[in-house]
């Protein structure tokens, strides 16, 4: 019912027409569907639209098929920034949305303020920036952000977790008792990582659950994960904690390539290197065939956790083992399949 209140009854309301994809998402059915029906509007997760892009690079041409006011809702996840500028130089303009079901399901939407705006609709850094952010509270949507010492400063910097309330805001779940969700004082508690500029722009930095806790200090995720997209020969990335015995966890990264591109461990380590401290900088870097998803494309850093510990497990209990897979194919969780390549 979320999303039906988001899209579907207000589009009715309005006369819109409405055009949905059933079941297949690949780049070939999504493209003929948004072409044929000369879609303006469309929304979905990030890794829904990198099979977009590719065709798109590989046929600039194609763009004129689509409408020329085709725009994109991109929630679900953070868009990475290669992103953002790729579909940018297909004149597709992107938005950051964020929401949970408990928001029935939108609580910010990344519209930029006037004077954030480039004349001319051309963006700059500054503005690609605030782009990048999950953007401004809805109207009667309040937030905050808070840490162990209470509310934190709309600064750009203090992160904290992100709580919300409003008039759609959940207030508890049927039939179900979860304290931890909601504060004392009624707000929920999101589960987001994240902080509040000075123009009010929500970032979210990851979810608390996905932060790596390394020698007693936060590592973010998210940041390594774009980190790792903006190569051009990487189509997907995901980065889990694994249980570490000396540092409590380390980062443990899986990179999915593009079918014409390669590249190797060492190489994209190196990378990151120009952008983090080396105790940022994971441990392993696995190259899987298909990053496991949700049916709502959403990765499942779950199973990526699993993976990531049995790796280990066989790496440090079983070096004759790593060298035997070297290569080999594999059946990851949830039908993931994947090769070691170091």
């Amino acid at each position: 019912m979320s999303m039906a209140g988001v899209y579907r009854l207000p589009a009715m309301l309005t006369g819109t027409r409405m055009v949905l994809p059933g079941p297949r998402l690949d780049a070939g059915s999504l493209f003929d569907l948004l072409a044929s029906e000369q879609v303006t509007l469309s929304a979905g997760v990030p890794s829904l639209w990198h099979g977009l892009i590719d065709k798109l690079d590989s046929a600039p041409e194609l763009r004129e098929r689509l409408s020329p006011s085709l725009r994109l809702v991109v929630a679900g996840s953070a868009c990475p920034e290669s992103m953002m500028v790729a579909l940018d130089r297909h004149r597709i303009r992107a938005t950051h949305a964020w929401g949970m079901t408990e928001l029935s399901p939108v609580g910010a939407f990344s519209t930029l303020k006037p004077h954030l705006t480039q004349a001319g609709g051309a963006d700059t850094g500054h503005s690609l920036r605030y782009r990048l952010k999950q953007g401004l509270p809805l109207p009667f949507v309040d937030v905050r952000i808070m840490t162990g010492q209470g509310a934190a400063r709309w600064d750009g910097e203090s992160v904290g977790e992100l709580h919300v309330r409003g008039p759609w805001v959940a207030a508890g779940y049927y039939d179900t008792v979860s304290p931890d969700s909601w504060s004392g004082d009624g707000w929920l508690r999101t589960g987001d990582a994240a902080h509040i500029d000075t123009e009010g722009y929500i970032q979210i930095t990851d979810r608390l659950k996905d932060l790596i806790k390394s020698g007693g200090e936060w590592i973010c995720s998210v940041a390594l994960e774009n980190a790792l997209l903006s190569h051009p020969a990487v189509q997907e990335a995901a980065v889990v904690a694994m249980p570490d015995p000396k540092w409590q966890e380390r980062p443990f990264a899986f990179v999915k390539l593009r079918a014409d591109r390669s590249a190797t461990a060492d190489e994209l380590i190196g990378r990151l290197a120009t952008h983090f401290t080396s105790w940022w900088l994971p441990d392993a870097v696995e190259f899987i065939d298909e990053i496991p998803k949700a049916s709502t494309g959403k990765i499942q850093k779950t199973a990526l956790r699993a993976l990531a510990a049995r790796l280990e497990r066989v790496r440090h209990f079983r070096p004759d083992l790593v060298s035997w897979l070297d290569g080999k194919t594999q059946t990851l969780p949830d039908g993931c399949v994947g090769r070691r390549m170091e």
